[in-house]
């Protein structure tokens, strides 16, 4: 079945659309430089807030928008008040097709697929929260529908708009670190519930939610309230990606950014805390070995391992800060704290040390009385739109706009896909929970090569009525 024709078939059996005639390709063109844009926002309440702020900075208008909760309509009504509310996107696109060029979307991680392969195969440019996807075969289809429709397509992991990022990646290629075969990854994070049993019992479901939407392809399960809806729900296997997809996406963009690891040949878990079959552990340290490659300069590097820790540990009998078990740079002083969420670049010249997610202060570590070292030369142009949200919107922008190549948004599908599906199989050698065992993976085949449990996890059932549509 080609895309257009299971575009359709996939609204026909969900919304019973009628007016297919009017899906098309409706790509807005480079003659329409400077035209504002007109957005689908899907998801306006949580992070959907910021979307909807990058929308105003910029002049764009909300043509349309859609949220399963009534109550979470943010800004909309009043400042684009000619916008359509739906609470099943599926309508949206249905009755609205015509009426945008591009869709932002922030719904939890489990209902990001669907709504983006909706709007790539339609034509529609497309800007979706991180973790980009919530399944390795998620990833690949994205990756590969987006060399298809080329459409203009950016992950929201705002730092990547930053001056920081590319500080790491001018460090590593301006050859300050020499060689970095190990690099040491942090988070603050869980700090939501994460480590227990599914809960039990059922609440009413309040009047301006409708939960049948707000599952979609999940499972169903019982409305609980305070337990899912509307932040909480990341700590759970069917919703969310636990502390290492919602964070890793920020994390560890430095270094795919200036590493180029591609993707791993191995996985592994090598401590968990608190795990329960329903939910993320409230700890863990992960392990991915990269094959040796090229570094966007393109010279050498050798085999990369990464390591990631996420929230608390036992040590002794008591809970500590997964920060505890972080390597530390031997020139640190020992009075000097290690940053609760960052990076360590571990190379044969330097040791390179970042604080916070967003690539921030990055400092190459040296002793007491040697002379610091101080920025790199500049290898790469800073985002003239400046940073954070509005950087990473405003340089999505000028490609939906046809300004710039759909390729220009450095957080584009071809990076952010590949890049997202490193990070989920981190999470697929816990749900196989075996620590300590490493799970060899063919990036070529997608596919684990010792480990039929673990394959079973790189794609996940949908509810009926949700079939995934296929882009390729």
């Amino acid at each position: 079945m080609n895309p257009q024709s299971n575009r359709r078939a996939f609204l026909k059996t969900t919304v019973g659309a009628t007016v297919f005639s009017q899906f098309g390709f409706n790509i807005l063109h480079a003659q329409n430089k400077g035209d504002k844009l007109r957005l689908a926002i899907i998801g306006t309440g949580g992070k959907g807030g910021s979307h909807l702020q990058c929308v105003k900075q910029g002049g764009d208008i909300v043509t349309a928008h859609c949220d399963i909760d009534t109550n979470r309509q943010g800004m909309v009504p009043g400042t684009w008040s000619g916008s359509k509310f739906y609470q099943d996107y599926r309508e949206l696109f249905d009755k609205e097709i015509k009426n945008f060029d591009a869709v932002m979307i922030a719904t939890p991680d489990h209902a990001h697929y669907q709504p983006t392969a909706l709007a790539m195969a339609a034509g529609k440019h497309c800007y979706t929260q991180k973790p980009l996807v919530h399944t390795v075969w998620e990833a690949r289809q994205l990756a590969q529908g987006v060399e298809k429709f080329k459409v203009a397509t950016q992950m929201g992991n705002q730092g990547h708009s930053g001056e920081g990022n590319r500080m790491i990646y001018e460090y590593v290629n301006g050859g300050f670190l020499g060689d970095v075969a190990e690099i040491h990854c942090v988070t603050n994070r869980p700090i939501w519930p994460q480590g227990g049993p599914r809960p039990v019992g059922e609440d009413p479901v309040p009047a301006n939610v409708n939960w049948d939407l707000w599952l979609g392809a999940a499972p169903a399960r019982p409305y609980k309230n305070g337990t899912y809806h509307d932040f909480k729900w990341r700590g759970f296997y069917d919703f969310g990606g636990g502390a290492l997809a919602d964070m890793a996406c920020h994390t560890m963009d430095s270094i795919f950014w200036s590493m180029n690891p591609g993707v791993p040949k191995s996985v592994e878990v090598l401590e968990i805390y608190k795990h329960s079959e329903d939910m993320f552990p409230s700890g863990a340290i992960f392990r991915w070995v990269f094959p040796a490659g090229t570094l966007p300069n393109g010279k050498p590097r050798p085999e990369l391992t990464i390591y990631w820790y996420e929230g608390k540990l036992l040590k002794d009998g008591r809970e500590v800060p997964a920060l505890e078990r972080v390597r530390r740079p031997e020139k640190l002083e020992a009075n000097k704290k290690m940053p609760n969420s960052g990076n360590v670049y571990f190379g044969s010249k330097a040791d390179l040390l970042i604080q916070g997610d967003y690539g921030d202060s990055p400092r190459v570590v040296t002793a007491p009385g040697e002379t610091p070292v101080g920025k790199p030369p500049q290898l790469l142009p800073r985002n003239p739109d400046g940073q954070g949200d509005y950087g990473q919107y405003a340089e999505w922008r000028h490609a939906c706009v046809g300004e710039k190549d759909w390729k220009h948004p450095g957080s584009n599908f071809t990076y952010a896909a590949p890049f997202t599906e490193a990070i989920l199989l981190g999470n697929i050698a816990l749900r196989v929970g075996k620590l300590g065992e490493k799970l060899e993976y063919d990036a070529k085949q997608m596919k684990f090569t010792n480990n039929e449990e673990a394959n079973k996890y790189l794609n996940k059932a949908y509810r009926k009525g949700w079939e995934p549509l296929k882009l390729v």
